[in-house]
């Protein structure tokens, strides 16, 4: 299977009010990870690289090259999409590579200069094939969008996705980042309101505080890409940790990341199973 377009999964997706996952690649056994589980669920996956990842490795090149041969190689449709990167000369650098969608991140701005910045953006990426999702930050907050309390309203989202031309939009619906424990409350109806309201899929950013039921609930009300990085890390890490302690001997890293990256594998099937539910 080819790589994919992030456009030709998640639109579709949206049509059949089906779910997509969006899970983040850290290091090369993620990626590999990703892509086994979708395969073994027989869906397809997008794999995100954020713009945290990139300053983790130093660049973007060569976890991004990697990344990319790995979903080339995949028999699942595979996309690659570039996360909350706020860095242009980045945004342009994952255009270049190949990367068929990015996350331009402007949610701290202002509102008019979101609107100027993402717009900037859509255009260039547009003239080279490439899928554009935003963010849309709480007015006067600090935190941006998934700040505690924050909500995306139905009728500044429109405006925003109008004056924006963006392919997908990131909205504040009770979900906040890096979450270590699955108690989120998701307001299922604005989601429902939002769909109802835009022309995009709607993308739900924080997914790994949202208990599996809620995930469900949420594609159902309207949701189409779901990101989820922070549960898989703990997934990865926790299968690390159990082998070390019953191995504790063990200094050749293929051995303790193997079981890392199979756990990973594991739960991402089991996620997009969740997801088209």
């Amino acid at each position: 299977m080819p790589l994919t377009p992030t456009a030709d999964i998640v639109g579709p997706a949206a049509a059949a009010g089906k779910g997509v996952g969006a899970f983040n690649v850290i290091q090369l056994e993620h990626a590999e990870a990703l892509v086994a589980g979708a395969e073994r669920a027989g869906a397809p996956v997008i794999l995100q690289i954020s713009e945290n990842a990139v300053r983790y490795h130093g660049a973007l090149e060569p976890i991004g090259l990697a990344t990319l041969a790995v979903a080339r190689a995949s028999t699942a449709p595979t996309a690659v999409h570039l996360d909350h990167a706020t860095d242009l000369s980045l945004v342009r650098q994952a255009v270049q590579l190949g990367f068929g969608s990015v996350m331009y991140d402007a949610s701290t701005m202002s509102y008019e200069d979101n609107v100027r910045s993402t717009a900037d953006v859509v255009r260039e990426c547009r003239a080279a094939g490439v899928y554009v999702e935003a963010e849309l930050g709480e007015v006067g907050g600090k935190d941006g969008v998934h700040a505690p309390g924050a909500r995306t309203d139905p009728a500044e989202a429109l405006s925003y996705v109008d004056s924006t031309g963006v392919d997908a939009l990131a909205v504040a619906v009770g979900t906040s980042h890096a979450m270590l424990t699955r108690d989120a409350s998701v307001d299922f109806e604005l989601i429902t309101k939002l769909r109802d309201a835009l022309p995009v899929p709607l993308v739900l950013h924080g997914s790994s505080g949202v208990p599996d039921a809620d995930l469900t609930r949420s594609v159902h009300a309207g949701m189409t890409k779901v990101n989820i990085a922070t549960h898989l890390n703990k997934a990865f890490t926790l299968a690390v940790r159990d082998y070390l302690a019953a191995n504790p001997e063990v200094v050749d890293t293929r051995k303790y990341l193997r079981p890392g990256r199979d756990a990973v594998a594991a739960e991402v099937a089991r996620l997009l199973d969740v997801l088209d539910a």
